[in-house]
């Protein structure tokens, strides 16, 4: 059987007359899309146009929640009680789901934005609160993990549908989770770096660490961020070169962690 994945980029995080990033160059060349939902990036505007041109090229909508933290780009570590985070989880698929059904889509999708993804990644029972939160609102979501971590594990004790995602713009730790942004090498920005360490990983069926281990895991789903400058071209030359090494794109189905 040949080998599928899905391709996917974190988008619609321009706010009012600011923009960030180029999602419609990327809606023609991803399968899904995280959404941002106005907390850590994005707006109701912005929401609605990112969903539309979703709809109209084919391509997968998830909500994409984060920290309250428009400021830090949902990127600075921040401490809720369970019960608070799970609202904030609630209360942006909630805003997702209204705005894709108005754009004709519907969210198919979860993923953690930032440092809540960083920490879930971290802490299995906060990754399973914010999880029962999404599934609470919408219960056929497909959860998207970071590969190997406390957010796969969290997902599989609660056995809803799971994506396991691996990330092409970013350098990995030795327990499979991310370099922290403030460390050399952490992002990378390089498409033909990226693309060649993505054919390399889908093709070995795991995860490879800056100090070159081999953690083996499921690959559903790579990402890359839509607010890295070169994100276009990243997308296209994974696309292409995954493509050449025969291997399929197409959006994940979600399945037992």
């Amino acid at each position: 059987m040949a080998l599928q994945v899905d391709l996917n980029a974190d988008m619609g995080e321009s706010f009012g007359p600011w923009k960030m990033g180029d999602d419609a160059a990327l809606l023609k060349i991803v399968t899904s899309a995280n959404v941002a939902c106005g907390f850590h990036a994005g707006d109701w505007d912005v929401m609605a146009t990112t969903m539309a041109q979703a709809v109209e090229n084919g391509v997968g909508i998830g909500a994409h929640p984060g920290f309250a933290d428009l400021h830090g780009f949902g990127r600075q570590r921040m401490h809720y009680p369970l019960p608070s985070l799970q609202n904030l989880i609630r209360y942006q698929v909630g805003a997702a789901q209204a705005m894709a059904r108005a754009a004709g889509g519907q969210v198919r999708h979860l993923k953690l934005h930032g440092a809540l993804a960083n920490m879930a990644s971290e802490d299995q029972a906060m990754a399973r609160a914010c999880y029962e939160a999404a599934l609470s609102v919408a219960p056929d979501l497909i959860i998207m993990v970071l590969a190997g971590t406390a957010q796969q594990r969290a997902a599989r004790d609660l056995g809803c549908p799971v994506a396991c995602e691996i990330f092409a713009d970013r350098a990995y730790n030795d327990d499979a989770t991310l370099v922290d942004r403030s460390l050399p090498g952490a992002v990378i920005h390089d498409p033909d770096r990226a693309a060649a360490r993505m054919v390399e990983m889908v093709k070995a069926g795991a995860i490879i660490t800056e100090s070159g281990k081999n953690i083996s895991t499921r690959i559903d789903t790579i990402c890359l961020h839509g607010d890295t400058p070169t994100a276009v071209s990243i997308a296209a030359g994974i696309r292409r070169a995954l493509q050449k090494s025969g291997v399929e794109l197409k959006q994940f189905a979600g399945g037992p962690a």
